[in-house]
């Protein structure tokens, strides 16, 4: 891998929520590349030796650092920053973990649990869950955003319409995400990076992982968006279709109730027909898996769907 020759901002150079006070931590021009060394959601609290005991003794305050903030000369309110994702460079370590009064089922999980990963940073296997499942690796973002125009400090752990903690998993090597500029400079900042994820991240973390993450940040002028929007280099389905879905679904009028009940009756399969323990079940549907909207508009009932992909129980 040749020499990265752009702008490099240490790990250490990190905050937590969103604030349009922070100091900058480096000034680029449109155009500049940068690689920011990201730590994972835990703030590195995890290591090879950690055990489900020190979910209890991680910091309040100290989830999902970002790194950063950047200033990018030229960005003005009104503008589009674009952010072409080059590369990441991951740790081949990481977690997934059931955190009390966290995740879609909260109310059916109640205790701590704690797997942690280790997998081939240069291939990017799959990695082992345990002698029954082995997932396929996707390095994404799960945080990336800019600052806020509301003045204060904003809590990193919801989503906005600046981005931020967005959790969607094709925010990979080679997407272009454009985000609006709220503020002079943009204040762009990245991290809570993960090694794999399903769409929902249901049990509330995916193989969280810290890893260095190489952009391209460029101003588009008078092109802000809404909200986020992004353009794929090509499929999304990490390809994982070679055996087919497993999938459960949720029929109501309440997509939220629709969604838990999705998940939880893929749970109840996987610990019924594959003998996989329900905490095991649950956080492997959380790094997988996806929720999917099947039907929207045959009111009054909609249907959400859960689809567990098969290849990784072989």
């Amino acid at each position: 891998m040749p020499a990265f020759r752009g702008h490099t901002i240490h790990r250490a150079r990190h905050h937590f929520g969103w604030n349009n006070a922070f100091e900058p931590v480096l000034v680029a021009k449109s155009g500049d590349t940068i690689r920011f060394e990201c730590l994972d959601a835990g703030c590195g609290h995890y290591h090879p030796e950690s055990t489900s005991a020190d979910i209890a003794s991680m910091p309040e305050g100290k989830v999902n650092p970002v790194t950063g903030p950047v200033f990018v000369e030229g960005a003005e309110p009104g503008d589009a920053l674009k952010v072409t994702i080059r590369e990441f460079v991951p740790s081949g370590f990481g977690w997934t973990a059931i955190i009390p009064g966290f995740g879609l089922l909260a109310d059916q999980f109640d205790e701590p649990r704690l797997h942690l990963w280790h997998y081939d940073k240069a291939a990017r296997e799959p990695a082992l869950f345990s002698d029954f499942a082995r997932v396929p690796l996707k390095p994404f973002a799960g945080t990336v955003g800019v600052a806020p125009a509301e003045p204060g400090t904003h809590s990193i752990i919801p989503p906005r319409h600046v981005g931020g903690n967005l959790d969607i998993r094709d925010l990979a090597e080679g997407t272009v995400l454009y985000l609006p500029v709220d503020v002079k400079g943009a204040l762009f900042s990245i991290g809570d990076t993960h090694a794999a994820q399903g769409d929902g991240e249901v049990c509330g973390t995916a193989v969280e992982s810290a890893m260095d993450a190489e952009v391209t940040v460029e101003v588009v002028k008078g092109a802000t968006p809404a909200s986020p929007r992004f353009t794929t280099p090509g499929p999304s389905s990490r390809h994982l279709d070679g055996l087919g879905y497993e999938v459960t679904t949720g029929v109501g009028p309440d997509l939220m109730r629709n969604a838990r009940d999705a998940v939880s009756r893929m749970v109840d399969f996987l610990s019924r027909d594959r003998g996989i323990c329900p905490e095991d079940a649950y956080m492997l549907c959380s790094v997988c898996g996806d929720l999917r909207i099947s039907e929207i508009v045959d009111a009054p009932n909609w249907v959400v769907s859960f689809h567990f992909p098969r290849i990784v129980l072989t």
